[in-house]
């Protein structure tokens, strides 16, 4: 090997080093863009978003998902990024998350949550693909990390809300099946640590899973739309709280909260007559 090769190489893996971060549990993974830049791109997508949504004005509902919020990022593996969470007025059955720390979810889904525990369940879920920046990756992968850099420092405006949507509708329609399951069970590790009663996903799912039988949309459909995969992710998140967390599942779960604070909630629109 010469000279030349033997330099290359070592810029190479000084590179990936530089590069590989942690995400849930310790893992490492490549993510080329730096945690500044992650930022940059989640206040961004976060001004379009509050552009183009309309939030939930709420005080009483946002401080309360913002405490849930905050009671898990304390036990999450990531905690170099500042986290917002945001309730959005809408009544679709959702909730996602963007680069930076961005978590949002729609007054339609907390409408169908019945306990504190299932609130955790969904928020824990969605701060795992935070930490192991699943929709970077998505990104990095689908328009180019140079493209990303632009648009973090502020440049080439025309493809910015490209990007954005982009972003947005990767957190929305789904993550790869791994990511899922992965958010799945981090999801379950932090609102453990947290406090929170685990069962709590177990209901959630199964609420979210009946409302796809139904033909509604919802959440839950970001995995795949077959109702085995959905049975395969209930059985998954089953088998862990069973062999790790049985203990726990005796845990209040918090109705009575819940169903005072849904009182505040938007009532939905009537349904338009033929």
């Amino acid at each position: 090997m010469n000279r030349h090769s033997f330099v290359m190489i070592v810029c190479l893996a000084s590179l990936i080093v530089s590069c590989a971060t942690t995400g849930p549990g310790g893992k490492k993974s490549l993510i080329f863009i730096s945690t500044d830049q992650e930022l940059s791109l989640g206040e961004q997508f976060d001004k379009q978003l509050r552009t183009e949504n309309k939030i939930f004005t709420d005080s009483v509902w946002q401080n309360y998902f913002n405490e849930i919020g905050q009671s898990i990022i304390k036990v999450c593996d990531r905690k170099d990024i500042q986290y917002h969470f945001t309730v959005i007025e809408s009544e679709q059955i959702n909730a996602f998350a963007t680069p930076g720390g961005y978590v949002y979810i729609f007054t339609g889904l907390l409408d169908r949550i019945n306990n504190e525990a299932e609130l955790a369940a969904v928020t824990a879920h969605e701060i795992s693909h935070v930490v192991a920046r699943h929709s970077v990756k998505r990104l990095q992968s689908a328009v180019g990390i140079g493209l990303l850099e632009q648009i973090a420092f502020g440049g080439n405006a025309s493809a910015t809300r490209d990007v954005i949507n982009l972003g947005v509708g990767v957190a929305l329609q789904g993550y790869l099946r791994a990511n899922e399951f992965e958010a799945d069970e981090y999801g379950i590790v932090y609102m453990a640590a947290a406090g929170y009663n685990p069962q709590g996903a177990i209901d959630l799912f199964q609420m979210l899973a009946s409302l796809g039988d139904s033909g509604q949309k919802n959440i839950f459909e970001r995995l795949s739309a077959s109702h085995p995969d959905t049975q395969v992710r209930i059985d998954r998140v089953n088998q862990l709280i069973s062999s790790k967390y049985q203990e726990i599942t005796k845990r209040p779960k918090n109705e009575a909260r819940i169903s005072k604070l849904k009182q505040r909630l938007p009532k939905p629109a009537p349904e338009k007559t033929p």
